[in-house]
């Protein structure tokens, strides 16, 4: 099989730019140069050299922020001592102007990125013992990892609304019932209840304040300690404000308080809604039940974050990343920014939705998903096949890349099977993902002679889809 013959097509659209190729490295590549950077990446889109994409590098919106002119400048600011860094009070004073959270009442534990931070409290909660169990709204791909890493079971309440056609204003909210259920036949177990806002792993959903609400008064309920997932906080915040009764005349920046008062503690990937290109924070209120049962593990955290991130006033971070993030982190509060952002996210939908493509709808703020059961419908794929590798490699030879978050990542009993289209934070115009979405229609005309991905490396370990290699072979 030639997998040429599945791109052998011209796109109504060309990407504005080809922005690594021909900006940074003054060369075009051609599909046959991709191909074989393709084999040899063993069709893993993680593994295929970023150089060789056009303008269309959707694999993630971690740290792939384009900064703003002002956070160019806020860069020279930049503190580079070891110990009590100048950016490091500046962030403390964001910090609270932000999340309304005061350098005095809290604990905070910088890290190089948000995974970091995810990996330091896991690894202390899972010291309080054996047989427990962490319920989300949906723990993403590496949360989960960190989570099971250190014994413990992680539990996906994902709303009832987010496998139905019908619309629905927050399908990343909590499965209250399915909470409460937990809480009330395995309290004891339950150390911690952990919301990801927005979902990511839910396809890219919004949570509402209504549903935020209601899961602090089960945990308070059964006297549990609520934490977030805040990675992206700020575009949670756009669809309360946009969709949820009694927000419409609310600011951003009120409204973000009115969240982070909810929870206990909370993670943060500042490679997403800090607008920076590294950093991690982990916050936790010292008055909180939490914090005055597990004094040891406050401290058990602060050296774990020496001895593997460096001083707590830096935490694995330059100085010129804390002064990055600090701008970011009040960028990303405007409503200027948050409607160019989301609405550059949405018009990507409406084009891919237009071309008949099966996403997932309504749109959510960093991503749109694409449906693969629902993309090979009628076809002989079934899960096993992974076609979502196979549709992601493919779409390498056009320097396209996108992300399988379905069958191969989560297994093929997860109960929802989606590539994921990410897009990064002021780094792309309409024009690039609308030749994104014209090489997608291309293999979606075609998917009945698309191929399978066939594992021959990698398929029984841990975190798969990063170290896994295929060959792609003929449907059967």
């Amino acid at each position: 099989m030639n997998p040429l013959s599945f791109i052998d097509f011209k796109t109504q659209h060309q990407p504005r730019a080809y922005v690594n190729s021909v900006v940074r490295f003054h060369h075009e590549f051609t599909e046959k140069q991709r191909l074989e950077a393709a084999k040899k990446a063993g069709w893993n889109v993680f593994q295929f050299p970023s150089e060789m994409l056009r303008g269309g590098d959707l694999l993630s919106d971690s740290g792939t922020t384009t900064l703003t002119a002002e956070q160019t400048a806020a860069m020279f600011l930049g503190d580079e001592a070891y110990g009590s860094n100048y950016g490091y009070f500046e962030l403390l004073k964001t910090f609270e102007e932000v999340f309304g959270i005061s350098a005095r009442d809290t604990e905070m534990y910088l890290f190089h990125q948000g995974r970091a931070a995810e990996h330091a409290l896991f690894t202390q909660i899972g010291k309080f013992g054996s047989g427990l169990k962490i319920p989300s709204n949906g723990h993403f791909d590496t949360t989960r990892a960190n989570i099971e890493n250190n014994g413990i079971e992680a539990i996906d309440c994902f709303s009832k609304e987010l496998n139905s056609p019908k619309y629905a204003a927050f399908k990343g909210n909590m499965d209250l019932d399915a909470l409460e259920l937990l809480l009330k036949q395995d309290a004891r177990r339950i150390p911690i209840v952990y919301m990801t806002v927005t979902n990511n792993s839910g396809g890219g959903q919004p949570v509402s304040m209504e549903n935020m609400k209601a899961v602090r008064m089960l945990c308070k309920k059964y006297e549990k300690p609520l934490f977030f997932d805040a990675c992206r906080f700020a575009e949670n915040t756009w669809f309360v404000k946009n969709r949820e009764d009694g927000y419409a005349k609310k600011e951003v920046a009120a409204i973000v308080k009115e969240m982070f008062s909810l929870c206990d503690g909370f993670t943060i990937s500042l490679k997403k809604d800090g607008l920076g290109n590294m950093g991690g924070a982990l916050i936790i209120k010292k008055q909180t039940v939490f914090a005055k049962q597990h004094q040891q593990l406050l401290n058990d955290i602060r050296d774990h974050q020496i001895l593997t991130e460096g001083h707590p006033t830096y935490g694995g971070l330059t100085g010129r990343d804390i002064m990055t993030i600090c701008v970011g982190l009040k960028t990303v509060i405007t409503q200027q920014y948050l409607n160019s952002r989301i609405g550059q996210v949405h018009e990507f939908g409406r084009y891919l939705k237009e071309l008949d493509i099966p996403i997932l709808e309504p749109f959510g703020g960093h991503a749109i998903y694409i449906d693969m059961d629902k993309f090979f419908e009628g076809t002989k794929h079934t899960r096993p096949d992974f076609g979502g590798i196979a549709f992601t490699g493919l779409l390498l030879l056009k320097g396209v890349r996108l992300c399988e978050l379905g069958a191969f990542a989560f297994g093929e009993n997860h109960p929802y099977n989606f590539v994921r289209c990410a897009i990064p934070r002021n780094k792309y115009e309409i024009q690039d993902l609308y030749y994104v979405a014209d090489c997608v229609k291309i293999l979606f005309n075609q998917r009945k002679k698309l191929p399978r991905a066939v594992p021959v490396y990698g398929r029984d370990l841990t975190l798969r889809h990063f170290k896994a290699r295929f060959e792609l072979k003929e449907i059967v």
